[in-house]
């Protein structure tokens, strides 16, 4: 008879096992990984010489543009969270290796039970204090205080490697911080080196307002003497003084953006007030010598946030593994020494030392649908990663192309406008002797003032889309943050 229940045992343990092991199967390891091919070249140029490898004194030479970058890495609040972000990412890397080691705890307890003189305790300690075997001491009080003091253990031992997966997937999620912060340090050097660049732009934007509003002061002035003497009309002396006006309400446009832009520096380098200081003029400026974006496959290393979203997609198999294993069962142990008694004036007798040994196996089988639940929401996590792993990627080329070919075309712009601002100052000098000696009516001058004024703002503006176009590839090629 015990033979066919030692038989029954058998069998459901094995048929158990069969069960726990046929469900891991239905979770094979898996693999997120992209295919995305990254093209060969940007522009059909194979050349590796890229301008993110330039430091940032050697890209920017403005020595207050420099100025303004070091004090907002070291005050930005954007900066000092991403540190944060760092830190916390090291705190949960130290307490992932903490998972590998048993966890050993300090035990002080006290108890008080009274049992029932109908339970296996009751009668057993009834019988107990009756025995001729022990002496007082070891009668046992009712009710039954119990009191220990000492060390207890629980381990968990790492059999599948789902410790490992997760302290993998801590380290990974670590070195990401370390890219994010990479990337926010390269956006604010970005923000800040744009910012400037508007303010000088601003600046010589404003210059030439005043030198346009000296030049039609002057014009105005020449159409009230004409008018005196009887060669203007008064809807001349009107049309001049009204594109005066014009030219004059220009200057305060100017005005309330060069404030907004160097309260939007005072933000990022972590002040309330102040003025900018900036000695350069945008026509002075010089370009990097090195304008080169080498080749799309070094994204992939000097880009901070492709580099985060991989270590991300990294981080995320290790999850998807540690979940696949939380299917097979564990071994725990949980050892204990220490002082045992129901009087406290025994409890550190040497007679009182105790300790025990517990070891046991256990497989889900009832909270199996919460494990496929995580299992489920950790591998569409890591398809997440994986799409924005390939939007990171294409975005990057995206920006990188952009910004090539933006200095390229604003380049020939910029050309072609300078020409056209040259001819149009010509014009206007001509327009001027030609109005001295009646060949030409007013609204020729007014026209040839008009459109002088437009072109030189639009050639300051197109001077600072060509510097923003290089900032814009420094950053996108991944430079900035070394």
């Amino acid at each position: 008879m015990r033979t066919n229940k030692s038989v029954h045992l058998y069998i459901f343990i094995i048929g158990l096992l069969f069960c726990i092991v046929t469900g891991c199967k239905n979770y094979k390891a898996t693999v997120l990984q992209s295919n995305t091919a990254m093209p060969k070249t940007f522009t059909g140029d194979m050349d590796t010489t890229t301008i993110a490898s330039l430091q940032l004194k050697q890209f920017f030479t403005d020595s207050c543009l420099l100025h303004l970058i070091d004090t907002a890495v070291t005050a930005n609040p954007d900066i000092q969270s991403a540190l944060q972000r760092v830190e916390m990412a090291g705190a949960n890397l130290q307490g992932s290796r903490s998972w590998l080691m048993p966890a050993i705890d300090f035990n002080a307890t006290a108890g008080l039970e009274k049992y029932g003189d109908y339970t296996m305790n009751g009668v057993g300690n009834y019988d107990t204090n009756l025995s001729p075997n022990i002496n007082g001491k070891q009668r046992i009080p009712d009710p039954t205080p119990d009191y220990f003091v000492g060390f207890r253990s629980s381990w968990e031992i790492d059999l599948w490697g789902k410790f490992h997966n997760q302290k993998e997937a801590a380290f990974t999620r670590f070195l990401a911080s370390r890219s994010a912060y990479k990337l926010a340090v390269t956006s604010l050097t970005a923000q800040v080196a744009t910012l400037y660049y508007q303010l000088l732009a601003l600046d010589n934007e404003r210059q030439i307002i005043e030198q346009n509003i000296t030049l039609q002061k002057n014009a105005l002035e020449i159409i009230k003497i004409q008018k005196l003497g009887g060669r203007a009309t008064e809807l001349a002396v009107q049309q001049f003084e009204a594109q005066l006006a014009r030219t004059q309400s220009l200057r305060y446009g100017a005005a309330q953006q060069i404030t907004e832009t160097e309260n939007q520096l005072n933000f990022l380098t972590g002040k309330f007030t102040g003025t900018v200081k900036r000695d350069s003029s945008i026509h002075t400026l010089q370009l990097p010598g090195v304008l080169k974006a080498g080749v799309p496959v070094q994204l992939l290393v000097n880009r901070p946030d492709i580099r985060q979203a991989e270590l991300e997609l990294t981080a995320m198999n290790a999850d998807i593994n540690a979940a696949r294993k939380a299917f097979l069962p564990s071994l725990n142990i949980s050892p204990y020494v220490g002082y045992n008694a129901f009087k406290t004036a025994l409890l550190f007798n040497s007679g009182s030392l105790g300790y025990g040994l517990l070891g046991g196996i256990t497989a889900p089988i009832f909270n199996r649908k919460k494990l496929k639940a995580d299992y489920a929401r950790t591998m569409a996590e890591g398809k997440q990663a994986l799409y924005n792993y390939q939007k990171v990627i294409l975005n990057g080329f995206m920006e990188v192309s952009n910004s090539i070919k933006g200095i390229e075309n604003y380049n020939n712009y910029y050309r072609f406008k300078q020409q056209e601002v040259k001819s149009l100052k010509n014009a206007v000098d001509v327009a001027g002797d030609l109005f001295l000696v009646g060949r030409a009516n007013y609204l020729e001058i007014i026209t040839a003032q008009r459109s002088v004024l437009d072109a030189e703002l639009e050639l300051a503006n197109t001077k600072k889309n060509i510097f923003l176009n290089t900032i814009n590839l420094y950053r996108a090629t991944g430079g900035g943050w070394q």
